[in-house]
């Protein structure tokens, strides 16, 4: 018997996580029917997506207050489609926000909810973890101390290792080659973000900081969502090649990356390049932050390793100067460089080995062989 599943991912990664499940889902049961909403990557791994990611995708505190209307109306219209397909279950990719309002709408028709990735409750809004209890059947997370915190709270979750790894081992099965477009000179991988507004107010300060590199070439890695005309204004006088879908490509060639704080932060760290996180947010995103999140580090390769491995620069601590000076000691410090690379190897080991996207499918598939 056929089953639906209908899968929402409102963010880049979240796109990415998504088509690897499909991938593994369709290996054992290819007559699995799939909507939902995601992007280019779940549309080509089978997917009928019924909203694209580039309309979903709002940063902060602020931008979500400008655009509620928006956000509004798309919920409303992902419940509507929800209800009208009528899927035996129902898979929920991070993006919490957006998500958790779901989960409670689902429960209401009685259809189950399978949480993959974790919203990061442990960081803020820990009282969210009621409503997980409530509306949830299964949560599958990828960080190794998120069991813990779940069971201190009364829930069990399952442990399925970080998806990112199955993304990368593919990457790795494939022979190395150098990324079209690049001149034989070493590499600087600049990653400013997936959002339009994350880009435009993070990549002039890369493309500054790295502009006193000498002897290097610097290549930005544009995101799936966002159109060529982003970069191009950005880009206007500054010697840096863009790429499209090359990401890992560049960061297997990459000698140092300038990475915007999200998950390319850990991305790039499990490719194994010296890297710095940067994040700069408006005034007001930065303020509530501050005072909401509970945890000592941005980025994911910090949090995971419980200490500072890697340089988090934000806000005004970001300035092209002090980012330049970082990339050169990135560059040309070889001790810094060393015990950062050494640190990075043992941060692949704590994740575990690939395996998250199958074992999470066998997950779903337990939840929908329960259902008559």
């Amino acid at each position: 018997m056929s089953r639906r599943v209908y899968i929402i991912a409102g963010e880049a990664s979240g796109d990415l996580h998504a088509a690897n499940l499909v991938k593994a889902l369709r290996r054992d049961h290819p007559e699995v029917e799939l909507r939902g909403w995601g992007g280019d990557r779940m549309a080509d791994a089978g997917v009928e997506v019924v909203k694209h990611i580039r309309e979903l995708a709002f940063m902060g505190f602020a931008e979500v207050l400008l655009n509620l209307r928006t956000i509004l109306g798309n919920i409303a219209a992902c419940k509507a489609d929800i209800a009208a397909w009528r899927p035996d279950a129902l898979v929920l990719v991070d993006y919490p926000g957006f998500n958790l309002r779901i989960a409670t709408y689902a429960r209401t028709l009685g259809i189950p909810v399978l949480y993959y990735i974790s919203p990061q409750v442990w960081a803020w809004k820990a009282g969210r973890v009621k409503r997980i209890r409530r509306d949830v059947t299964g949560m599958c997370v990828i960080l190794p101390f998120e069991r813990a915190w779940y069971a201190e709270r009364g829930m069990d979750v399952t442990f399925v290792g970080h998806p990112l790894l199955d993304a990368i081992a593919e990457e790795e099965a494939r022979p190395a080659a150098p990324v079209p477009g690049t001149d034989g000179r070493p590499v600087i991988a600049l990653l400013p973000g997936s959002r339009r507004q994350e880009v435009e107010r993070m990549l002039p300060v890369m493309l500054e900081a790295a502009a006193g590199v000498k002897d290097h070439q610097c290549v930005v890695a544009a995101a799936p969502a966002l159109d060529d005309a982003v970069y191009a204004p950005l880009l206007a006088g500054r010697p840096a090649l863009v790429v499209r879908d090359r990401t890992y490509a560049l960061l297997r060639q990459a000698r140092a990356a300038l990475v915007t704080s999200g998950t390319a932060t850990l991305e790039t760290a499990l490719f194994g390049v010296p890297e710095v996180v940067c994040y700069g947010g408006s005034a007001v995103n930065v303020w509530l932050a501050r005072r909401l999140v509970k945890v000592p580090f941005i980025s994911l390769v910090n949090l995971i390793m419980d200490r500072a491995v890697v340089r988090e620069m934000i806000q005004q601590d970001l300035t092209p100067e002090a980012l330049g000076a970082e990339l050169e000691r990135l560059l040309h410090d070889a001790p810094y460089r060393a015990a950062m690379q050494a640190d990075l190897a043992l941060l692949r080991e704590r994740l575990g080995g690939p395996g998250a996207s199958a074992r999470t499918a066998a997950q779903l598939w337990k939840i929908l062989d329960r259902r008559p």
